[in-house]
């Protein structure tokens, strides 16, 4: 059965930390990328699978998809799998899903309206808050890393970054 070795949400998914840092430190031999915008996005696709370097699979299915592929597909492989997510609403509909169980790392969330900054390259919005909080409330672990030099920061000093704001 396939193990997600590290679960990261990020609105820009596959590109340089990822693909040099993030492989490499989590021991992933796979990315499986859950967005159904891309999902539907054929030109796209050919873009990230171009991105990912040799020897790295990658899957890329939406989230009515990805249902039937981690519970058959995936489950009959052995892969070390980098769980890619764009943004914290697909998070948490594979979090409800039983998909995604272990730790969540956000490592970017990009701005836009409605969106205030609270570090580097989070920015997040109530909608956001109210997902972070219910993922915290199930006593997961949940927290901002850029890249691995960093250290990790506890996604509850943000949500309350963003209600000092």
């Amino acid at each position: 059965m396939s193990t997600i070795v590290l679960t990261r949400v990020d609105s820009r998914l596959i590109h340089g930390q990822v693909v040099t840092k993030w492989l490499q430190q989590s021991g992933a031999n796979e990315i499986l990328v859950v967005s159904d915008e891309l999902e539907q996005d054929e030109f796209l696709q050919s873009i990230y699978l171009m991105a990912a370097p040799p020897g790295v699979e990658v899957i890329i299915k939406g989230m009515e998809s990805v249902k039937s592929y981690w519970a058959e597909e995936a489950a009959a492989k052995n892969s070390k799998v980098l769980f890619l997510v764009p943004d914290l609403t697909t998070l948490k509909s594979a979090v409800d899903e039983g998909i995604v169980t272990e730790a969540i790392q956000v490592g970017g969330l990009g701005g836009g309206p409605n969106r205030k900054n609270v570090i580097k390259n989070i920015n997040l919005s109530e909608e956001d808050v109210a997902i972070l909080e219910g993922l915290l409330s199930k006593e997961m672990d949940v927290y901002f890393q850029a890249i691995p030099e960093e250290t990790p920061v506890p996604m509850q000093k943000l949500i309350e970054k963003y209600k000092s704001l």
